[in-house]
């Protein structure tokens, strides 16, 4: 076998395609493989431009790139190892890789062309693609779980630890209740129990005078518990949510007008409360029980902790702007030290000594006042007085509304 026919078997029988063409592009042979792969045969190819094989922009660009080598002769333009879009005899498109060879012969130039189909090796990376774009998603997906799943760990922890911090704080007010109970219900318990001990002993002897004055001890007494229980029923019923206002129209001048009636009979020897109104108008929409219980409060702190002999200023004020309460006593005062610790519940100035309280008192005014979206602010010098104010907005749309 010669060389020309080692040479032809060799070409006929390669697995890629192997095609030459002229300086022209004109396809001068072509080999089965090369047939199989674009779906021709020899004879519908031969004398035809090689383009004819290529998809756009490949098909377009290919004469160009003769052109300018036969011109230039710069190799890198012929493409070498260049990807390019075939185009099959059915109208299909496949990828394939084309390594271009200058062939000089004796009397002319030729190219050879050799095919390699990219078709699986494309399929291969895109599934690849496709495998490492789902790895991703699931990983994205995954990952947003477990964010999530974090997210609800932090959040369950967060409740634990409120749900911890609320029972220290109920234990500690428990174990202040208990502190505060077993000494307030003794104190007036044990005088009801003299008292009523005394009372039969006067009446025996027919002392009407010392009676009446331990029938008025036990009233006192009575009352103190009383005031002790509601201030129980009332912090029980806002701690358990079910207190709402109710917003009525009325007139807080009559409203003060009974109630410094009602608390001047309580009051020390020569205790006076003086009740003042400011405004060109009385009527204001809020909850009148409520602020009702947060001026008794005032007003009840106000004659324990003055003394004898004393006014206890009582005022309001009604403008286009807001309602102002204001109660002002001439009485220990409430030390620098307290008074960032005023408003929690069983809370007590240190200077308050045997004076008879729950602790409870401020602690419900404000949370009372604050349900009315109004505020509770105070000035206190220690033996000198207390000035308490609650303001309310009388522009305030949930008000107006929720009475509408």
């Amino acid at each position: 076998m010669n060389d020309a026919t080692l040479l032809h078997a060799i070409i006929e029988n390669a697995i890629d395609g192997i095609i030459t063409i002229d300086k022209k592009g004109i396809v001068e042979s072509i080999n089965p493989s090369a047939c199989l792969l674009f779906g021709y045969t020899p004879q519908e190819v031969i004398g035809h431009n090689i383009s004819m094989l290529m998809a756009e922009p490949d098909h377009s660009r290919h004469d160009q790139y003769l052109h300018r080598y036969n011109t230039t002769k710069e190799r890198h333009i012929i493409g070498i190892g260049r990807e390019v879009k075939g185009l099959r005899k059915n109208g299909t498109q496949f990828p394939f890789r084309l390594g271009v060879s200058e062939v000089i012969l004796s009397d002319r130039t030729i190219f050879t062309g050799f095919v390699n189909d990219l078709s699986r090796e494309k399929a291969a990376e895109e599934r690849i693609k496709n495998h490492a774009a789902q790895l991703e998603e699931l990983v994205e997906e995954r990952t947003a779980s477990l964010r999530k799943t974090v997210r609800a760990l932090q959040e369950a922890k967060e409740e634990v630890s409120l749900s911890l911090e609320k029972e220290k704080e109920l234990s500690q007010l428990k174990s202040r209740f208990v502190s505060m109970a077993s000494h307030e219900f003794r104190t007036p318990l044990s005088s009801v129990q003299l008292s009523a001990s005394l009372i039969e002993k006067y009446s025996q002897q027919e002392d009407p005078t010392n009676i009446t004055k331990h029938v008025n001890k036990i009233k006192n007494a009575v009352g103190n518990l009383t005031a002790i229980l509601n201030d129980f029923l009332s912090l029980e019923k806002l701690e358990a949510g079910r207190v709402e206002p109710t917003y009525t129209h009325f007139d807080v001048v009559k409203l003060s007008e009974e109630i410094t009636e009602e608390m001047q009979m309580i009051t020390k020897q020569n205790q006076n409360i003086i009740y003042e109104h400011t405004g060109l108008t009385s009527m204001v929409i809020l909850d009148q029980n409520l602020l009702k219980n947060c001026i008794i409060n005032l007003i009840t702190n106000a004659i324990k902790y003055s003394g004898e002999n004393t006014f206890i200023e009582f005022n309001s004020e009604v403008t286009e702007k807001e309602y102002i309460l204001t109660v002002r006593d001439n009485g220990i005062g409430i030390p620098d030290a307290d008074q960032k610790h005023l408003f929690q519940p069983f809370f007590r100035a240190h200077n308050t000594g045997n004076i008879p309280g729950t602790g409870l008192g401020l602690n419900i005014v404000r949370r009372y006042a604050g349900l009315m979206n109004g505020k509770v602010e105070f000035e206190s010098i220690i033996n000198k007085g207390t000035t308490f104010t609650i303001s309310f907005s009388s522009n305030n749309e949930k008000n107006i509304h929720s009475y509408n």
